[in-house]
């Protein structure tokens, strides 16, 4: 067997023996005619059987090919029922966890402003008891000095009621 190349070489060479068989001069013998008659007919049926066996090896391409496809197939069924497995096997709880990370991901939201809300709250928080020490402060501040100007008053009323007494006391 030669390659696909100088198959057709020789088929082209017979049928060209064949096309000069049909020009025949007058003066040739019968046995030429018949050698060549005969040669044509050899390239006719060599013609014919590369034909067929080329036929015939398309034909078994071809079931190669429809039999490599059938198993394609087959692996491809079984990689996609491996991969449903696999998905299956991957995370069972899918929606329970999807739904509990929505539900994480809402409170999280919420619980932005929430803080920042209890962030200006503590600091209000703060500046008022600030401002209510600071005001304490000062009542305790004015307190001990009430309570200091009331006890001046009183040790001087006291003197003066003493002065008093003792100017009745010396005219009488």
């Amino acid at each position: 067997m030669g390659t696909p190349k100088q198959i057709w070489e020789q088929q082209q060479s017979q049928m060209q023996r064949v096309k000069n068989s049909g020009i025949i001069l007058t003066n040739e013998t019968p046995l030429k005619d018949d050698k060549e008659e005969e040669m044509a007919k050899s390239a006719l049926a060599l013609f014919r059987a590369k034909e067929e066996e080329i036929e015939r090896k398309k034909m078994e391409v071809r079931d190669k090919v429809q039999a490599y496809m059938g198993r394609v197939e087959e692996a491809t069924r079984r990689l996609s029922d491996i991969r449903e497995e696999l998905d299956a096997l991957i995370d069972p709880m899918r929606k329970d966890i999807a739904f509990l990370r929505k539900k994480i991901d809402t409170i999280n939201r919420e619980l932005k402003p929430l803080g920042q809300s209890c962030q200006k709250k503590e600091r209000e928080y703060k500046e008022a008891l600030e401002a209510f020490n600071d005001k304490n402060k000062e009542k305790t501040q004015l307190v001990s000095k009430l309570m200091e100007l009331v006890s001046e008053s009183e040790r001087l009323r006291m003197k003066k009621l003493e002065e008093l007494s003792r100017s009745i006391e010396t005219l009488s």
